[in-house]
């Protein structure tokens, strides 16, 4: 595993402190987001009632794939939390999104 792939599973898995049972969760698009979705499907296989809200076909892909419950966010809005990565950060934590090309 490269040091890279190392930081975006670490990340995921503290994402994944933030998720409780029953939330409307928004699910980001990316390698980083993928990691997320494919480490938070046991818990849903486990039991969990999400409901999630996929921002591209392809992380609503994987979720379904996975078991995951996915609806629109017009059905859901407002979500309690959405986990998803960033391109960039700085200092004031500003955040460029998108440069993967998942848009």
């Amino acid at each position: 595993m490269t040091d890279q792939n190392a930081l975006k599973r670490a990340v995921a898995a503290k994402a994944l402190e933030y998720v409780q049972d029953g939330m409307k969760l928004g699910l980001g698009s990316g390698s980083t987001a993928e990691i997320f979705v494919e480490m938070l499907a046991p818990r849903v296989r486990g039991g969990e009632k999400l409901l999630c809200v996929p921002t591209s076909e392809k992380t609503a892909t994987l979720a379904r794939k996975l078991g995951l419950t996915l609806a629109s966010l017009e059905d859901l809005a407002p979500l309690d939390l959405t986990i998803d990565g960033a391109d960039e950060a700085d200092r004031n934590l500003d955040l460029i999104k998108g440069g993967g090309g998942m848009l």
